[in-house]
């Protein structure tokens, strides 16, 4: 096992470990609610609550597979359409949490403690500490067990250059993104055109706008170099992952979001006010999924492409293969009928008979 292979495992091992107690806290959550054990979080009701933990649940439970798929020998063996769906959704979502959780722990410390968002008081600290270990942990695994995988299972993708691909068609889906990832830079930035609700804005909300418009514009720039297939001294590795990583950011965040922004819009509760205006973030969501989605697939079609010759050699190489195969076993045969029946000889040697003793 080679030495990438070794760090690969041991981080989706690590992944899973990590997340444990994430997943753990959350089952927590909901059967302590139900049993009226533990309070229901701030701006929620019984059902809401329980139905919220158990999707996120059914996440974490999600991403230790996937982890451990990624190390052990059996997630070889599970249709590759599988595994790239689950890791580019779990990838596009921990790409906007690392930052997100290393930056607002920094901003929360050069404030002397006080949180920038309104954080559920019931929660003890320990949690959220588990809850930042977990997310961090699993992000940094599947950082490195990812790449060990996808190297086992598609190697030709690690050695090509841009320009080795086939050429797709035109790469409207980066256009889209970088659409959507200026209008996010804009709000980050502090702009209210489309924001109805300025007094909600937070630091937090500025900090996931702000990731999730750097992993937009970072994606579809990629995505258009590989699309236009312009010969250049950079990496195919690099701007696979950046595509990779920005296309699911945009799938997963905007997917999650939109939901919620329709729900809000429809059903308007009370104690839930979202700062953006509700048509023009649902707008921005869902053309956020369906970039990520055309990204993903230009991504697919700017895959390694084999060479015509290379094709041509192989099959020369089988046909010369066969016709020796064919000729052994010709020369085999003939081989072993000027011998006689009973007697082995070597390929085209024939082998004299014995003479029969006589007793006179």
């Amino acid at each position: 096992m080679e030495r990438w292979d070794r760090v690969g495992r041991c981080a989706g091992y690590g992944a899973a470990l990590a997340v444990s107690p994430y997943l753990l806290i959350k089952v927590s959550w909901v059967v302590g609610s139900l049993l009226g054990l533990a309070p229901i979080g701030e701006g929620f009701n019984l059902a809401g609550w329980v139905l919220l933990n158990t999707v996120t649940i059914g996440m974490a439970g999600t991403g230790m597979a996937l982890a451990l798929a990624l190390a052990r020998p059996w997630g070889m063996r599970i249709p590759g359409r599988l595994v790239a769906f689950c890791a580019w959704t779990g990838a596009g979502f921990l790409v906007s949490i690392l930052p997100y959780a290393v930056l607002s722990t920094v901003l929360d410390t050069a404030r002397g403690g006080e949180k920038s968002g309104s954080d559920d008081s019931a929660m003890p600290g320990w949690e959220g500490a588990l809850i930042q270990f977990g997310f961090i942990g699993m992000g940094l695994g599947l950082a490195l067990a990812l790449p060990a995988y996808l190297r086992r299972r598609w190697p030709e993708v690690f050695t090509a250059r841009v320009g080795d691909g086939t050429r797709t068609a035109e790469p409207w889906a980066a256009a889209v993104a970088a659409v959507v990832g200026l209008a996010w830079l804009y709000w980050a930035v502090g702009g209210t055109l489309g924001v109805t609700h300025p007094a909600e804005r937070d630091t937090n909300g500025w900090l996931l706008t702000a990731v999730g418009a750097f992993w937009a514009l970072a994606g579809s720039a990629a995505v258009w170099m590989l699309a236009r297939q312009h010969p250049a001294r950079v990496p195919h590795r690099l701007l696979l992952a950046l595509g990779w990583l920005g296309s699911g950011s945009l799938f997963a965040w905007s997917g999650w979001k939109l939901p919620l922004t329709l729900f809000v819009a429809l059903a308007h509760p009370r104690d839930v006010t979202l700062p953006e205006n509700l048509a023009v973030a649902a707008v921005l969501h869902a053309a956020a999924v369906v970039a990520g989605v055309g990204m993903l697939r230009t991504l697919v079609g700017s895959r390694p492409r084999t060479p015509a010759y290379s094709r041509r050699e192989r099959e020369r190489q089988a046909r010369g293969r066969a016709t020796t195969a064919a000729q052994s076993e010709t020369s085999e045969h003939t081989g072993r009928t000027a011998a006689g029946p009973g007697i082995r000889s070597r390929v085209g040697v024939p082998v004299p008979r014995r003479r029969r003793r006589t007793p006179w």
